[in-house]
């Protein structure tokens, strides 16, 4: 294992979830490691070149034997952290999306009080990549369905660029949804009593891939993972 960045009090380590991301996973890792932070790529079941360039360029590679979908691979992620005695992991996207210098700032929040961080593109005004028209109005529907379920604003709640400590570790190691898991999961960790908060951050557009959400895919997204928020806010009230 790397020395820790100097920066850092805790036990960091870095999940990068990937599916068919052959065209930009080395240069992500790459940014990772230049960082010092320890990583794992979680190799969800890809049929590409992903998994023989992981093993080619001696990257730690968690495989996953068949395609459980982000869920399933963010959730991977979160048991290897807890496993091995990590106080924070953080999930990074493999698509080269998310840029690692932002990670102290995710890392200060959970080191002040936040058991989950979440970099916002629309915490404050930026210059970075805002997704396309459709999905910022669907950012904004579930923005707005997390207030009127939990009290609580989040800009940014589809944003798979966040840091979990312990307590949001050993939950989501027991509880992680499988489509589209990180507005459901929110909902599940402010029901729980866990402290949320956000810090802004910049991003790129995809370096490789393809997004599993686009055209009629977007109005699905938006109607499951509306129904999914306003069931796991249900569920929580009633297991007080």
């Amino acid at each position: 294992m790397q020395d820790r960045p100097a920066t850092c009090r805790s036990r960091v380590l870095v999940v990068i979830p990937a599916y068919n991301e052959q065209e930009s996973i080395l240069s992500t890792v790459e940014k990772i490691r230049s960082c010092g932070y320890d990583y794992v790529v979680v190799n969800d079941g890809s049929r590409d070149d992903t998994l023989r360039l992981c093993r080619e360029n001696d990257i730690n590679v968690l495989d996953l034997p068949q395609n459980l979908g982000i869920g399933g691979a963010v959730q991977a992620g979160h048991k290897y952290a807890q496993r091995y005695g990590y106080d924070i992991d953080i999930q990074v996207d493999g698509d080269g999306q998310h840029d690692p210098s932002y990670i102290p700032d995710l890392v200060r929040l959970v080191e002040d009080g936040a058991d989950l961080a979440i970099g916002s593109r629309f915490l404050e005004k930026t210059d970075g990549f805002q997704s396309t028209f459709m999905r910022r109005v669907g950012i904004t529907w579930l923005s707005f369905l997390l207030r009127l379920f939990t009290g609580r604003r989040i800009t940014d709640p589809t944003s798979g660029f966040r840091a979990c400590g312990r307590r949001a570790i050993d939950l989501f190691c027991d509880s992680y949804p499988i489509d589209y898991p990180e507005p459901e999961s929110i909902a599940h960790a402010i029901r729980r009593g866990l402290s949320v908060r956000e810090t802004s951050v910049l991003m790129r557009e995809r370096q490789g891939g393809v997004s599993s959400i686009g055209g009629l895919s977007t109005v699905y997204f938006m109607i499951k993972v509306s129904l999914a928020i306003w069931v796991a806010c249900w569920s929580s009230r009633k297991g007080r």
